[in-house]
C-alpha cells in the first residue's frame, strides 16, 4: 500500500516538477499534477494497484475469520 501510494505522489511531483520548469506557478501546477496522475495512477500503476487490492483482499478475509471464530465462541460453539 505504501509503495501505491508512495508511486502515486511521485507522479504528481514530477508533473508538478515539469509544470514549474515551464514556468507555470506552483499551485497551478500543483493542482493540474493531482489532477492529472489521478488517471495517469489507474494505468501506468495498475499491477500495483492490483497488488494492493489483494492484500486487502487477504487480510479482510482473515479478520472476518477471526471474527466469525470469536462470535462462534460468544455463542458457546467453540
Amino acid at each position: 500500500m505504501t509503495l501505491y501510494v508512495g508511486a502515486r505522489l511521485g507522479m504528481v511531483a514530477a508533473v508538478t516538477v515539469v509544470l514549474v520548469l515551464l514556468n507555470v506557478p506552483l499551485l497551478v501546477a500543483l493542482a493540474v499534477g493531482v489532477v492529472v496522475a489521478l488517471p495517469l495512477s489507474l494505468f501506468l500503476f495498475k499491477g500495483l494497484r492490483v497488488r494492493v487490492a489483494r492484500g486487502l483482499e487477504e487480510k479482510q478475509a482473515v479478520r472476518r475469520a477471526e471474527r466469525e471464530k470469536l462470535r462462534a465462541q460468544l455463542r458457546g460453539e467453540g
